[in-house]
């Protein structure tokens, strides 16, 4: 099975050419050349509009060519594979646009998809300099005014805002705020008076430095009442919405870099001799690999899964991003340091002594995708927030049988990507964590024919009983008004954990048959990246449990992981990306 949106990926980065041919305009060599400089990468955003990503942006019913989400992410994620800057730089307009996509009428999101297509940059302009991501704190005001609204106020620390020639803000329309007291207004700043607003000087980044990070301040500028998006008051609800959207649009960013990073430390690790040996068989480095490429597994998993719910499941989407935007992140840094020890020094320096600097660039990046559209701690909170709704719904179990299934089964068809059914909270909970006990008993039932080994059978049991543990203690925790406690944000990251394993478990089940087992050296065959994936969540579930199963001469649970190294390196060896699904590397199609 070829995966249709990591075919639709592959040709795009197809007509980019191979990043590792310098005379190309989107090469490694002039996106390193560009960082140097704190360039913006104008030339290479300019040859992605010709070659059509924008479309990617807009949906079908708005005259763009997004009808599955799946397919920007994947297309996203093949850029951000290149260079996270030009990701992050160029991908800002789907977010700028999301709210339209949610709550503008079919004049708006008409009107915005034909600029989108055009090539116009968006910008999103949510937070504030005092305020950061605390939206109620907001200042920037909208007052109503005959013809609309005059804006006063500035953005700050915001992506494209001076490069942006449409800002999607959120402002206070109502003196004593509230969150039925802000609103969103889509504002052309190509038609405001002159000395109505200017713009700020961009930051000075530790990573993407060469991205648009700056800030627009507004001087009691005039815009139309046809810039309000939805109704007046809306502005929070509508927000929230179409971060469920960007937050897993996020995810591509995160698996990107770690694409990244792990070719190059595999293809290190195969040339690089220690004493003789290759450092690819030393133990060690091989561990190092192993537990990265399962982290990528893991995320990647969660991700298609993710994407794919956001048609067939809109209504559980408030958890499903959260969860997305913390677990993914958070995988892919912890895999980015694993490989830096592995590549050691190399990874720090710049020129040509290892990859042109690549890997330096790659640490810097990614860690400001981590704190885009909600940090990890602002995720975890909206779990927390979200536990007396989750447990309740547990109780119960009810499960949208069509919508898992479609969202795990690759080969199903979606149903049209709809915003407006999405949700603020999760009334049905989670479908994914209800379905656990009969994909367990799935999984038992394979086991006893002799399909897969027993041992998968008992992590995907073992996987069942922590997922019990957690919902009973969700049911137990006490909401607080303002600050919730620390141990609720553990909670929260083990509901996280279990989350992406109940979804590798699924994505397994539905798809077994169908893909390549050759294509992919043994990923799927006896469910290996699957048994590997709960093996590596259930250590972070019950770290003293594996410590105590070594400590006392029992069998490491983790050595299962170590098995991955082979599928690596055959992938690697066949021009392949690591990956759960067959996907040619960096340019050239096989």
């Amino acid at each position: 099975m070829r995966h249709s949106a990591y075919r639709v990926a592959e040709e795009f980065d197809h007509l980019l050419g191979d990043p590792r041919d310098a005379g190309r305009l989107f090469s490694h060599a002039r996106s390193l050349v560009l960082d140097e400089r704190e360039e913006f990468p104008l030339e290479i955003c300019r040859e992605l509009d010709l070659l059509g990503l924008p479309a990617h942006y807009v949906p079908v019913a708005h005259g763009g060519a997004m009808r599955a989400f799946e397919d920007t992410l994947q297309i996203m994620r093949g850029i951000a594979r290149r260079d996270l800057t030009v990701a992050i730089a160029h991908g800002k307009t789907f977010l700028g646009a999301a709210s339209v996509w949610v709550a503008g009428d079919p004049r708006q999101s008409r009107e915005l998809g034909a600029e989108v297509l055009r090539g116009t940059p968006v910008s999103w302009g949510l937070t504030e300099r005092e305020h950061g991501s605390d939206l109620l704190a907001g200042e920037v005001r909208a007052e109503r005014t005959a013809g609309g609204y005059r804006v006063t106020g500035e953005k700050w620390l915001i992506n494209n805002a001076t490069r942006g020639d449409l800002v999607c803000v959120l402002a206070r329309t109502a003196p004593e705020g509230g969150s039925r007291g802000f609103s969103v207004l889509m504002i052309d700043k190509r038609g405001l008076e002159p000395g109505s607003f200017r713009t700020l000087p961009a930051a000075r980044l530790h990573g993407i430095r060469g991205a648009d990070i700056s800030g627009v301040a507004f001087t009691g500028a005039e815009v139309d009442r046809s810039a309000l998006i939805g109704a007046e008051g809306d502005g929070l609800e509508i927000v929230l919405k179409s971060l469920q959207l960007t937050r897993i649009l996020c995810a591509a960013l995160s698996l990107g870099a770690l694409d990244q990073a792990l070719d190059m430390a595999t293809g290190y690790a195969l040339a690089r001799h220690n004493h003789g040996t290759p450092l690819v068989e030393l133990p060690q480095s091989r561990r190092l690999l192993a537990r990265s490429y399962a982290d990528l597994l893991t995320a990647e998993a969660l991700t298609v899964f993710a994407a794919r719910a956001l048609h067939t499941l809109p209504g559980e989407l408030s958890t499903v991003s959260a969860v997305t935007k913390f677990l993914v992140p958070t995988l892919a840094e912890q895999a980015l340091g694993r490989l830096s020890r592995l590549v050691g020094t190399r990874s720090l320096l710049l020129g040509d002594t290892f990859e042109h600097g690549r890997f330096q660039k790659v640490l810097r990046d990614h860690r400001i995708v981590g704190i885009f559209d909600g940090s990890s701690v602002i995720n975890l909170n909206s779990l927390v927030n979200q536990f007396p709704l989750l447990a309740r719904a547990h109780r119960r179990g009810e499960v949208d049988e069509a919508g898992l299934h479609a969202a795990a089964g690759l080969a199903d068809p979606l149903p049209e990507l709809d915003p407006a059914r999405l949700e603020l909270l999760p009334r049905r909970g989670s479908s994914v964590l209800h379905a656990v006990p009969a994909a367990v008993a799935e999984l038992h039932s394979l086991a006893a024919a002799g399909e897969v080994p027993a041992s998968l059978a008992r992590r995907a049991a073992e996987l069942a009983e922590v997922v019990d543990e957690v919902i009973e203690q969700i049911g137990r925790h006490k909401p607080v008004p303002v600050a919730a406690p620390a141990r609720s944000f553990g909670l929260a990251e083990n509901y996280a954990r279990c989350f992406a394993a109940a979804a590798a478990l699924q994505l397994w089940l539905r798809n077994r048959a169908a893909v390549d087992s050759a294509a992919t050296h043994g990923l799927w065959e006896s469910g290996l990246w699957l048994e590997c994936t709960l093996t590596t969540l259930l250590r972070r579930l019950r770290p003293t449990r594996t410590e105590r199963l070594v400590a006392g001469g029992g069998e490491d649970p983790e050595a299962v992981v170590d098995q991955l190294v082979e599928p690596l390196l055959g992938q690697h060896a066949a021009g392949r990306l690591p990956s759960l699904l067959p996907y040619s590397r960096l340019g050239a199609l096989v």
